[in-house]
């Protein structure tokens, strides 16, 4: 049997960046990096190479581009969710919305045929907030009702910048330096209706940082008049992370207060540091000029020896099932298509016209089950009238479910919408004067 969390009916009390059930274990829920374009096609973009979006999901696509523009991306995101797990009471329901942040990122050319990216953009988010009530328990003598409580929250940030260069304008290459860094707070407490008896608190704080590398290429082949295949791959390191693990647990009585543990864990000490999985990543894409593409990615990531699941606290907290580090995998598919670029006439045939699915088995496996993601995503973007139609509003919604209700786990239906702003200028042209 697979215990997750006892769902809270009334969750979308608490103001979080991100919630979920599932993130209490690790280091919560990993993000689905990418800028709103790419994630309107089920978050592809190992071999996606466009001129007029930056993708930053392969620092080799950076240099897809006009060789004059500054481009920059700024995204923001809504989640709802709605929650429902089999309890011993019958079906219990719960729901939630928040409001974020999804990515800030701008690319610019170095020289030639190379460019130039800096962004920053959450890699996992940690949101719970659930309880349960024992009423009138008999542990010495009865004690009124108990109230256990359990909340995290917090997340890890990826910081990076990458540069990347074309050969023979048909091989990109590029590189990627990833600086991770963030503050999860997971707190447990018990709290006692009777004031004779003493309320227990606590918790534990992860406090991290890390430096990865990641790496990709592109091959563009033309396939015959304006089709073109395009093959990529990309490599981000396994990481070692920094930082500390405190746990904390104090009793409370009336006015009086007694710690029982305070503990700091040195993550940074051999044999006690946690790592981020490694990552690879391929892909193919099929498109014709800047009228249509699609493309299909395969993605893997190893986290079976990141030490998450030996760390308690961190494999588990509250009445949470223990989980345990394992392989994950996605596959992802997706398709742009735009009328016509150029329709001076009819707005709307400027308009690119978006779609994809995907299918993810999480990082983690809960005693002995599989956690899976999958669903469908679809968008636009606008085009503003300047530039050539480069800048845009971008529109899109995510629509999937995670998890079931088998063996007392929680099924999580969601809806995601995501909202870009792509700027496109020309900053490198020099004035010429007849």
């Amino acid at each position: 049997m697979a215990l997750v969390v006892p769902v809270l009916a009334d969750a979308q009390d608490g103001a979080f960046s991100a919630y979920s059930p599932y993130s209490v274990y690790g280091i919560g829920d990993l993000n689905r990096s990418g800028s709103a374009f790419s994630r309107q096609m089920g978050g592809v973009g190992v071999a996606l190479r466009n001129r007029r979006f930056i993708n930053y999901n392969n620092p080799a696509s950076i240099t897809a581009r006009d060789s004059l523009s500054f481009m920059a991306n700024f995204g923001v995101q809504q989640n709802n969710e709605v929650y429902k797990q089999d309890g011993e009471g019958g079906l219990v329901k719960s729901a939630n919305n928040q409001f974020n942040i999804s990515d800030m990122v701008m690319s610019f050319p170095i020289w030639r045929s190379s460019a130039f990216m800096v962004g920053i953009n959450p890699f996992s988010n940690v949101g719970y907030d659930f309880s349960s009530i024992e009423t009138n328990p008999e542990i010495i003598g009865y004690t009124n009702n108990i109230t256990n409580d359990s909340y995290g929250q917090g997340g890890i940030f990826e910081l990076f910048v990458g540069a990347g260069v074309t050969f023979w304008k048909r091989l990109s290459i590029g590189a990627q330096l990833n600086y991770y860094f963030g503050n999860i707070d997971k707190t447990t407490n018990m709290i006692f209706t009777d004031a004779s008896y003493r309320s227990m608190y606590g918790g534990y704080n992860l406090q991290l940082n890390g430096i990865t590398g990641k790496f990709g290429l592109q091959y563009e082949q033309k396939l015959g008049g304006n089709v073109s295949m395009v093959l990529g791959a990309t490599y981000r390191m396994k990481t070692g992370l920094r930082g500390t693990l405190r746990e904390y647990r104090y009793a409370s009585l009336s006015s009086v207060t007694d710690t029982l543990v305070n503990n700091i864990e040195n993550l940074s000490k051999k044999g006690s540091s946690l790592s981020l999985g490694d990552e690879i990543g391929a892909g193919i894409s099929i498109k014709g000029g800047e009228r249509w593409m699609a493309e299909f990615d395969y993605l893997r990531s190893d986290w079976s020896n990141t030490g998450f699941d030996s760390k308690f606290g961190l494999n588990s907290i509250g009445s949470a099932g223990r989980f345990t580090g394992r392989v994950s995998q996605s596959f992802r598919a997706g398709f742009e298509f735009v009328p016509n670029r150029n329709d001076v006439r009819y707005y709307f045939k400027r308009v690119a016209y978006r779609g994809g699915l995907y299918y993810e088995q999480n990082y983690y496996q809960l005693a002995g089950n599989m956690v899976t993601s999958k669903g469908v995503t679809f968008g636009v973007t606008l085009p503003i009238l300047k530039h050539y139609n480069h800048n845009g509003l971008t529109l899109g919604m995510d629509i999937g479910q995670r998890g079931s209700r088998k063996n007392g786990m929680v099924s999580e239906t969601y809806a995601c919408f995501v909202i870009g702003i792509d700027i496109h200028d020309i900053w490198f042209q020099k004035i010429r004067y007849q």
